[in-house]
């Protein structure tokens, strides 16, 4: 570290141990020396989007009678009031009701974490990634795309954490993120879209050579332009009940909604309820609730190519891979060291043993909260995307997500989908605009009879997860494969 990180990390731990002598059972601080953020879009090859920010500052979390406080500053000479508001804030917390907030044992831990980056994007010259994007845009123009669009995000985050224990931490995190789309009218005037993100087996790295990489982004600019194209004059996919193959570009919402936002730990608690909603889950299903067929094997994990890992939460906690259903069975959710004790005492038992490290904040000035991680579908035995098709009698492939309903405590859901394929007789045929799916999650979940193999999985990237009030926008990442479901609601009537 700097002579000057030197001097505020020696301010902190003065300040942390005078926080205890107050009366204070924890506190911790999250320094962010660096949180940057550059986006890039060019939309019908103009550009639209030339976007360069930074910010640093710090965070206090003191939790003082079972009540946590918090305060943040972006003047690094008033750390020591900041701890005085944190504080302060706390003991004004305590005459709100409302079970006693408990971090448990002590679990003191040092550590650095740093991602696998070749070419950090930022030292690229804004020319050179232009130069790419404007590529891209080349290979999508066409005279039957009326829009189109291209656009490259990257952040890079240094952060530094203490707590009252003797946790330190020292992470770097670096993201980078694409997107590509095209739009054209059909002919009832609705505009439809064919789009991708950038994507990876989960394997690699997160740098500049990242989004450069044709195979993961550029190179399939000109395969959603053709399917735009037979999307256009398509029909409009009728109501039935079919078999649904979701692709990983559509298998990672549903994930995210109907298994990652279900199984955050505050939402089960009940303190999303006035913002973001709650869940179906009670902490007592833990361990019993039948969630999905034998092959749901869901996992909050580790891949080293994914937003969603960062080797150490926002409360110093290593990050760890576990299941969250095992076999179809919940077997665990998403959780901090802060809700533990509430969520032990409300089952009757230990349900949940040690934290699932998912306590993030998405900046600075917001206090950490459950958030998902990495929540991936670990790959089955069923083979490949065709192996699949051929297997189904009647059925529909789809794929990327643009409208999804969710029920406020993640118990259905309607999704509609950029397009899809009709499966007859183990063929893939014609393609369908306007798909549409819907149903409640444990049912439909229980319907999953087919999950393909290692080569279908693939990591999708959310940039924007949003989440707690005040809301924080957070990245994360689903590793999913092929998956199958048995006589499922689609299409809509006209």
């Amino acid at each position: 570290m700097s002579h000057e990180l030197d001097r505020l990390a020696a301010t902190v731990k003065t300040e942390l141990k005078r926080m205890l002598d107050a009366g204070a059972s924890f506190a911790d601080a999250r320094l962010y020396d660096e949180d940057r953020s550059e986006r890039l879009t060019l939309y019908d090859g103009n550009l639209e989007t030339n976007y360069d920010a930074n910010e640093r500052g710090i965070g206090i979390r003191t939790l003082y009678k079972g009540a946590w406080g918090f305060a943040a500053t972006a003047d690094l000479a008033s750390i020591p009031a900041c701890f005085d508001k944190a504080l302060a804030n706390a003991k004004a917390a305590t005459l709100l009701p409302g079970f006693p907030k408990d971090m448990g044992p002590a679990q003191p831990a040092k550590g650095r974490y740093r991602p696998p980056v070749r070419q950090d994007p930022f030292e690229v010259p804004t020319p050179e990634k232009l130069a790419l994007l404007s590529g891209i845009d080349v290979k999508l123009k066409d005279n039957a795309v009326a829009h189109r669009y291209v656009t490259a995000h990257f952040q890079r985050r240094r952060i530094f954490y203490w707590n009252s224990e003797g946790t330190e931490v020292d992470r770097w995190q670096l993201n980078t993120f694409g997107s590509m789309a095209v739009m054209a009218p059909d002919p009832q005037g609705r505009t439809q879209r064919r789009s991708m993100e950038l994507f990876c087996s989960g394997n690699g790295t997160r740098g500049w050579e990242w989004i450069a990489d044709p195979n993961a982004f550029g190179g399939h600019a000109e395969r959603i332009r053709k399917e735009l194209a037979e999307i256009v004059p398509a029909e409009t996919l009728p109501p039935a009940k079919r078999d649904v193959i979701l692709l990983p570009g559509q298998g990672y919402l549903q994930t995210h909604e109907t298994i990652g936002h279900a199984l955050e730990l505050d939402r089960i608690l009940g303190y999303e309820l006035s913002f973001a909603g709650g869940s179906h889950v009670r902490v007592e299903h833990i361990g019993k609730l039948r969630y999905g067929s034998d092959k749901l094997n869901a996992r909050a994990g580790i891949v080293p190519n994914s937003p969603g890992t960062f080797g150490f939460d926002d409360e110093g906690t290593p990050q760890r891979d576990y299941y969250l259903i095992k076999n179809g069975i919940l077997v665990n959710v998403l959780s901090s060291r802060t809700d533990l004790a509430e969520a032990n005492a409300k089952a009757g038992r230990v349900a949940i043993k040690e934290s699932g490290t998912a306590a993030r904040a998405c900046a600075f000035y917001r206090t950490p909260i459950d958030r998902m991680t990495n929540i991936n579908i670990d790959p089955g035995s069923d083979g490949t995307l065709d192996d699949i098709i051929a297997a189904t009698e009647n059925g529909v492939i789809l794929d990327v997500p643009v409208s999804w309903s969710i029920g406020s405590n993640r118990e259905h859901f309607h999704f509609g989908t950029e397009i899809a394929w009709e499966v007859k007789n183990g063929k893939k045929t014609k393609v369908y605009k306007n798909p549409t799916y819907h149903g409640h999650t444990l049912e439909f979940w229980n319907s999953l009879d087919k999950v393909g193999s290692k080569a279908t999985w693939c990591l999708e990237q959310v940039p924007n997860c949003g989440k707690g009030e005040p809301n924080q926008i957070m990245e994360l990442g689903h590793g999913i494969p092929v998956m199958r479901f048995r006589n499922v609601d689609t299409g809509e009537k006209e």
